[in-house]
């Protein structure tokens, strides 16, 4: 079996009952959650041969980034019920790898503290309603050295969570979520979720920090296409890992009309959710995304090796990428191009 393949078994006879099923489950029927990895592996190729792979490479670069492998770790919350140094110890495990990471805005780490680590980090950020709010908490990440801002735009509400019993939040301790939320009386009212937004809200932030917007939860291709036209930099095909709209199509499924909306322009594209094999990845990058993202595999692998054990989890895959590549007669992951997939036959 693959090392990869266990972690999240053993992650569960770590953590709290309640903390695993946070991390693993989606929303509502979990329908969306469920069926991601099957989408990816629903893709065949058509391999090309007597093509020299006697050197590949899977290096690109990400916003002008230099990543070794393009796989990316995507922001998530509570860090530091995984590993005690929290989102520290995962973004030191990605900068072992010379990957990016994504970090939420509901980080138990200060931004000073990210970037303190030398990582290449962006952070993620929720427009809230007050948005004096949202304005320090994005000056206090440019203070700290990010590199991008992703505007997370598929949570005007949070998706519904059908739990019974104990639940994450019954768990937290002061510490573990929100250390960049700027003092002030805020009321729930301030920090819920901004349900008005437009297009313009990508400007309005790329002015504000004078960072690429990334543009996370975009599914359809005018909506890429808006997003382009307002200034993104790139945008992210997410369904937010199945835990907004229950039953939205899977991230594989809407990645081919997002790359051919955004063909031509200088918009990149990246893919997240149910990423788990080379394979998958090799099927994301010829169907037209620059990079992946993961999300549930990291905080498996920080809960089971800390650091080290983000590292292996991006150079496994890294590596399965590679083996991929060979067999597909590709030497660059970069030079991928849609005619090498096709959809799986069906009855």
């Amino acid at each position: 079996m693959r090392w990869i393949d266990t972690l999240e078994a053993e992650a569960a006879e770590k953590l709290p009952e309640a903390v695993h099923r946070y991390f693993r489950q989606g929303s509502a029927g979990g329908v969306s959650a469920g069926e991601a990895v099957a989408a990816w592996s629903a893709y065949r190729f058509r391999p090309r041969v007597l093509t020299d792979v006697s050197t590949v490479t899977a290096a690109t670069t990400v916003l002008g980034t230099s990543v070794d492998v393009p796989v990316l770790v995507a922001p998530s919350t509570m860090h530091r019920m995984a590993d005690p140094d929290g989102e520290v110890a995962m973004a030191s495990g990605v900068d072992a790898a010379k990957s990016i990471i994504g970090i939420s805005s509901n980080a138990g780490t200060t931004f000073a503290d990210l970037g303190a680590t030398g990582v290449p980090w962006w952070l993620q950020i929720y427009i809230v309603r007050n948005r004096s709010v949202t304005e320090r908490m994005v000056d206090a990440a440019v203070a700290g050295g990010a590199q991008a801002v992703v505007l997370t735009v598929d949570t005007p509400v949070v998706g519904r969570k059908e739990d019974t019993g104990e639940t994450v939040w019954d768990l937290v301790q002061p510490g573990q979520l929100l250390a960049n939320l700027p003092d002030g009386e805020w009321t729930d009212d301030d920090l819920a979720k901004a349900d008005d937004l437009g297009p313009k809200a990508i400007g309005w932030l790329a002015e504000r920090t004078g960072l690429p917007v990334v543009v996370k939860g975009v599914l359809r291709g005018d909506d890429a296409k808006r997003c382009a036209d307002a200034g993104a930099a790139a945008v992210i095909v997410s369904n937010h890992g199945g835990r907004q709209l229950d039953g939205s199509v899977p991230t594989a499924q809407a990645l081919p009309e997002v790359a051919e909306a955004l063909a031509g322009t200088s918009t990149e594209v990246y893919v997240d959710g149910g990423i788990r094999r080379g394979e998958h990845i090799l099927a994301a990058l010829a169907l037209g995304a620059r990079a992946v993202f993961v999300g549930r595999p990291a905080l498996w692998a920080l809960t089971v090796g800390g650091s080290a054990g983000v590292t292996r989890l991006i150079t496994d895959l890294g590596s399965e990428l590679e083996h991929c590549l060979r067999l597909i007669g590709c030497p660059r992951a970069d030079d991928l191009t849609p005619d090498l997939v096709t959809k799986r036959l069906t009855d």
